[in-house]
Parts: structure tokens; C-alpha cells; sequence
């Protein structure tokens, strides 16, 4: 079965806002996880795009752009066996209890 093509949204005639992005601090703290991934060689960009391309296509179109990058990074954090996916739902459940 194919897989969803990191395409960045659908074609349309809307035009497209030249306006920067603010960038928000979650967005900036997963791309500096992506660079440290990057340079603990844990990631590199073709893994990156491939495991967000492995994404079923619900998933992919249902996050944002740095979302997907979360996501990929979990996959392959997982796959390489640094941590489980328990341990990581276990970490974000206990920052979401920290911040209450």
C-alpha cells in the first residue's frame, strides 16, 4: 500500500501568506530536540522524512507541521531502541500532571 508523500498541504487556490511565522516555544524546543537528535547520530534528515512519510495518511493530515516531526522522532527513537513507547507516554504524562 502506499504511503502519504511529505507534501506540506494540499494544492489550492488560496493565496500563499508571505508573513513570517512566529515561531511558538514548543515549535522551537522540537527543533532543537531535532538538532541534538541530529548530532547524538539518533537522526539524520532521511530518516526524519522517512519515518513522517510512514505516517498513516489520517495521522499525517491531522498535525501540524512540527507535530509531525514529534511524531517522527518518537518512531525513531522507538525503533532504535533508546526508549519504549511506554516510557515516553509515561514522561509526557507526568509533565501534563506537573504543569496542573
Amino acid at each position: 500500500m502506499p504511503k502519504v508523500h511529505d507534501r506540506g498541504g494540499w494544492p489550492n487556490d488560496d493565496a500563499i501568506d508571505p508573513d513570517e511565522h512566529e515561531m511558538e516555544e514548543w515549535e522551537r524546543q522540537v527543533d532543537a530536540l531535532n538538532g541534538v537528535l541530529g548530532d547524538k547520530g539518533l537522526k539524520n534528515t532521511d530518516q526524519l522524512r522517512r519515518a513522517i512519510e510512514s505516517l498513516d495518511l489520517k495521522t499525517y493530515e491531522s498535525l501540524a507541521y512540527y507535530e509531525k516531526w514529534t511524531a517522527a522522532m518518537e518512531m525513531l527513537l522507538v525503533e532504535q531502541g533508546v526508549m519504549t513507547k511506554e516510557e515516553i507516554d509515561a514522561k509526557m504524562a507526568s509533565l501534563a500532571q506537573d504543569k496542573k
